[in-house]
């Protein structure tokens, strides 16, 4: 019986038979950490997930957040005693090294157990998200004494941590921002201004709160060059660490949202009484460089949001179908003594879960390749190395985030489909996995603008070699794939799909120079699709080549020399029957998915504007 959130055994199988992070473990960084110190990692995170993190969702979402007549936001009651058994737990910044709190876990490890978490209950762990970020961007860009002051008590929970960008009238467009700083003659300044949307902006959590502030040194030049970055507390930290006055930031609503309702997402308003005092953080006019590290890594767990909703829904959806007994199998529609049948013997509902199965699979491959470059960005023995690792992090980072969450919303709604009438009711947890992940479609920059980045910047970052690097990677899983008999016709659409994205990608570059250089930015949310299609193909096609090796072992090592002997290997071997679901995943997603690829490819070479042609006019009024 599995933990009815992730897959530990396909966790293990990408990190360990796909990815192969033992290599890390041979680095000095990493040398501690061993496959079984992971594997206990691995089995705390899912007690922290089942046992603590998961029996808070639903009371979460229902008790929400308010806020009281005294201005403070209160969150779910039920929150409290989980925050503390998580930062007990050493969750909120494993990654970070020892000397700042931390347990020098890998990346990639610490996003393992972050899946776990986000499938637990994911309004809760953007607490501890904010807060680890915080921390990072103090760790980075601050002083001794602001790293003293505030970097230590974030790393350990003692106090939480937010990222104030957005603004009513300067959402995505930051350059427009309107949040003031005046210099004030010991080198502080006073922060007037604004920020709304702001995800745990204010709560009772901790006593308290240190806002990372994107404001404009008067006098300093508009949009975004002239920005800076300001660490704002809710209260003034003493000289002795204590805590003083209110610093001048209030509450000025919190949201009534659609999903992650026990997150506080607050607007919050700096200095109304001419008080709030803010220290710079790192230098004048950086305020946007420095932000953009919170966010990369920020958009790397909105990626993994998507993947733990989407992983938590199949798991739910398949213990469904197992259960819930429906009609006679269609084989069985003429006879009148056939008995009804679990419904994941129905034909449809199968389709659906396997498609449910591969997507899943396919994202957490994707993101954990992705957060294992940013590991081997740092350890990799030469120079070239380290930079192709780290162009393979900067290409994959927006697809992560855009395409996971996208894909979360299909597979959630997949979920509910699976279960009927019921899944649409509160009795079953799948149409709250449907609600919650929408966001992450929409904060830390929407879909739209992923797709943005990754055509009009990260495509053609460091002269292309990033995207030549990864187009490489998935020509040797082409080559690999066509060598093996059983999975050689399945290859030739991952092939297709490759090239038809490859020629896409040099049209894109020839359009960009030329007057049709709208094409590719009408089309760059297309293109991502496309992209993460090609993605997942490649990474599940890589997973079933392993697949097969280790089956033709098994099968040798217990005489399994005939179809039927391998079969029945399947009912009573557990390797067997997950070794041949990753074959099966990618055997499916080729035909379900990557066959479209060339096609879609070939109708925005077509080159039409309609949508931009169109008069506004003749949309509805």
């Amino acid at each position: 019986m599995g933990n009815g959130l992730v897959s530990l055994r396909d966790q293990q199988f990408v990190l360990f038979e796909q990815i192969g992070i033992e290599k890390l473990f041979e680095k000095e960084q990493y040398a501690d950490y061993s496959k079984d110190v992971v594997l206990m990692m691995q089995n705390e995170a899912e007690k922290m997930a089942v046992n603590v993190l998961l029996p808070a969702y639903a009371e979460g979402d229902k008790e929400a957040c308010h806020l009281d007549k005294d201005g403070q936001v209160r969150v779910p009651k039920c929150f409290h005693e989980v925050f503390r058994k998580y930062c007990a737990g050493g969750w909120i910044a494993p990654m970070k090294s020892p000397e700042v709190g931390g347990q020098g876990t890998p990346i990639v490890v610490s996003t393992a157990c972050t899946e776990l978490f986000s499938s637990a209950n994911v309004a809760f762990l953007l607490y501890a998200g904010l807060t680890l970020g915080a921390g990072g961007l103090v760790e980075h860009h601050g002083t001794e004494e602001l790293k003293n002051k505030y970097m230590y008590k974030l790393f350990a929970g003692e106090w939480a941590g937010t990222m104030c960008l957005t603004e009513p009238g300067a959402g995505s467009d930051v350059g427009a921002l309107k949040t003031m700083a005046k210099r004030l003659p010991d080198g502080k300044f006073l922060i007037t201004g604004t920020k709304c949307f702001i995800s745990s902006g204010d709560h009772d959590l901790t006593p308290n709160i240190i806002h990372p502030v994107l404001a404009r040194i008067e006098g300093d030049p508009p949009g975004t060059g002239g920005i800076s970055i300001f660490i704002v507390p809710k209260y003034v930290v003493n000289e002795d660490g204590t805590l003083g006055e209110s610093n001048d930031v209030k509450t000025g609503n919190v949201e009534h949202k659609m999903g992650i309702r026990g997150s506080a997402t607050c607007t919050l308003n700096f200095g109304d009484e001419g008080k709030c005092i803010g220290e710079l953080l790192g230098n004048e006019r950086q305020g946007m460089r420095i932000m953009f590290q919170l966010m990369n890594e920020a958009r790397l767990e909105v990626g993994i949001q998507g993947l733990g909703h989407a992983s938590a829904a199949l798991e739910h959806a398949v213990q469904y179908a197992k259960e819930r007994i429906q009609s006679t199998p269609v084989w069985e529609m003429k006879n009148p003594e056939a008995k009804a049948v679990p419904i994941i013997m129905h034909p449809d509902v199968r389709r659906d879960l396997l498609w449910m199965k591969a997507y899943v699979e396919g994202l957490r491959a994707l993101n954990y390749f992705t957060a294992y470059s940013l590991d081997m960005a740092k350890v990799a023995d030469t120079p070239e190395e380290r930079a192709k690792y780290l162009g393979f992090a900067e290409l994959l980072t927006p697809v992560c985030k855009a395409y996971s969450s996208d894909i979360a919303c299909l597979v959630t709604s997949k979920a509910v489909d699976v279960y009927g009438g019921y899944g649409y009711c509160q009795e079953y947890p799948v149409e709250q996995y449907m609600r919650d992940c929408k966001i992450a479609c929409l904060y830390e920059g929407t879909n739209g603008i992923q797709s943005l980045d990754l055509v009009g910047r990260k495509l053609g970052m460091n002269k292309g070699m990033n995207t030549m690097n990864m187009m490489g990677e998935i020509s040797n899983t082409i080559n690999k794939v066509k060598s093996i008999d059983d999975l050689q016709k399945y290859g030739v659409k991952l092939e297709e799909a490759y090239n038809a994205v490859v020629d896409l990608t040099m049209t894109f570059a020839a359009l960009g120079k030329s007057s049709s250089f709208l094409i590719p930015i009408l089309n760059a949310s297309p293109y991502l699709d496309l992209f993460g299609d090609m993605l997942l193909g490649h990474f599940l096609f890589q997973g079933a080549a392993i697949a097969r090796e280790k089956l033709d072992a098994i099968f040798a090592a217990k005489g399994a020399d005939s179809i039927g002997k391998k079969r029945a290997l399947v009912h009573t071997d557990q390797d067997v029957a997950f070794y041949e679901g990753k074959i099966a995943s990618a055997k499916f997603f080729a035909i379900e998915v990557l066959s479209s690829v060339k096609a879609k490819c070939e109708a925005i070479k077509i080159g039409d504007k309609t949508p931009i042609e169109m008069a506004i006019e003749s949309f509805p009024s």
